[in-house]
Order: structure tokens, then C-alpha cells, then sequence
């Protein structure tokens, strides 16, 4: 049985296209029932309405407090009684209520190889280390800002001439395959946040989260 998908967004939607893609060629056993914003002029919306699917606008600035707004969000969310929220780039810092109430059935993307580099500007952080790997977390999200237990990492290489651009750019490739994959995987029952930790077809997974091979 299909799963229902609602996907928070900010801007341009990527992730969401990506995710978008791997429903219609039978990758994910799912349907995406909603794209919620919090902006109205993301683009993401766009793409949401160029494909049939519900594009709700909710912006905060229309609310007192975090609060009241998550609890906006709740009940527009929760109209479509979805098995899965896919934060795709959504800017904003969830209050606990609301990362409770969707616990085990919501995931984020994070531009890092998770624990590291948490927050912004990750990218250049990366080379300013010394790293020679870098790559997205694709993660259950909890109360911890980015620090919610790893389902899937997808790596790339940092090679001399890279510059925060090009990085990025290469992050942004690997993550249209790690997001769809990791959605994939919980949409087929195979990938859940248990007691244990998060368990891929019945084995728990190191802390790292499932690999997935670099691009480059």
C-alpha cells in the first residue's frame, strides 16, 4: 500500500522535484498528498501545482509565535493523514510539539556528513578543515537542531580545486539520489526509527546511517 507523503519546503524545492521524479518512475511506493510553504513565493509551490498536488501557503509572519504557527501546521498537515513529512529544504526550527507529534515519521536533509558541521555555510567549513569527504544526511528529525538519528549519508569527494560553489553544486547532486532513496526505503517498510535505532530490513544501522556510494 502506497504511502502519503506531505513535503515542507522554503525555495526552489530540488528535493521535492527529486522526490517528485522517483514517484513517477515507480522508485518510491508513495504519493505525495501536499507541499506546504512558508512562503509564497517559493518555487517549490510551483512545481507542486504543475503536478496536480495541493500547494498550501502558511507564512509565518501571519502568526504571533512559533507556537501558533506550528499548530497551523499541524492541522493543515494533518487534513491529509500522511505517513511521512519531508522537510525539503524548509528554513525554519521546528518547536518540540510539533517534531513530537510527527516522531519516527519525519525526515530532514542536512548538507554535512552528520555529526559534523551542523547550522550553516557547511560547505566551506568542510574545506576550511582539511576534509577530503563531504557530502548530505538524510535524518529522522528530533528535538536536537540536525541531530536527529542518520538513515542515509550520500558522499562526494573534495578534490584541491573545489571552492564552496562547486562543492556545493556536487552536494546538490548527491542529495537528489540520497533523498529519494531514503524516502524509498521508508515508503517499503524498510527503513524505520525503532527502540533500537534505526533498523534497515530488520538490522540496525551503524550511526553513520546506510552509505551511499560518491558520484565522483
Amino acid at each position: 500500500m502506497s504511502k502519503r507523503i506531505v513535503v515542507l519546503i522554503s525555495g526552489s524545492g530540488s528535493n521535492l522535484q527529486a522526490i517528485m521524479d522517483a514517484i513517477d518512475t515507480g522508485q518510491i511506493n508513495g504519493r505525495i498528498e501536499a507541499v506546504l510553504s512558508n512562503k509564497a513565493d517559493a518555487f517549490g509551490l510551483q512545481r507542486a501545482q504543475n503536478a496536480n498536488i495541493p500547494a498550501i501557503t502558511l507564512k509565518h509572519t501571519d502568526f504571533d509565535d512559533r507556537h501558533h504557527f506550528d499548530q497551523a501546521m499541524i492541522e493543515k498537515i494533518d487534513q491529509y493523514n500522511p505517513d511521512l513529512i519531508v522537510l525539503a529544504g524548509f528554513m525554519r526550527i521546528l518547536t518540540p510539539e510539533f517534531v513530537r507529534h510527527y516522531q519516527g515519521r519525519m525526515f530532514n536533509i542536512h548538507p554535512s556528513l552528520l555529526p559534523k558541521y551542523k547550522g550553516l555555510h557547511t560547505h566551506q567549513r568542510a574545506i576550511d578543515a582539511g576534509d577530503i569527504e563531504h557530502g548530505c544526511t538524510v535524518h529522522f528529525v528530533s528535538e536536537e537542531l540536525d541531530g536527529g538519528p542518520l538513515a542515509v549519508q550520500g558522499k562526494v569527494s573534495i578534490d584541491v580545486d573545489d571552492n564552496e560553489e562547486s562543492l556545493q553544486q556536487k552536494v546538490h547532486a548527491i542529495e537528489h539520489v540520497t533523498y529519494p532513496l531514503a524516502v524509498e526505503l521508508y515508503c517499503a517498510n524498510r527503513l524505520m526509527w525503532t527502540q533500537d535505532g534505526v533498523v534497515m530490513d530488520g538490522n540496525t544501522l551503524p550511526p553513520q546511517g546506510h552509505q551511499v556510494e560518491s558520484l565522483n
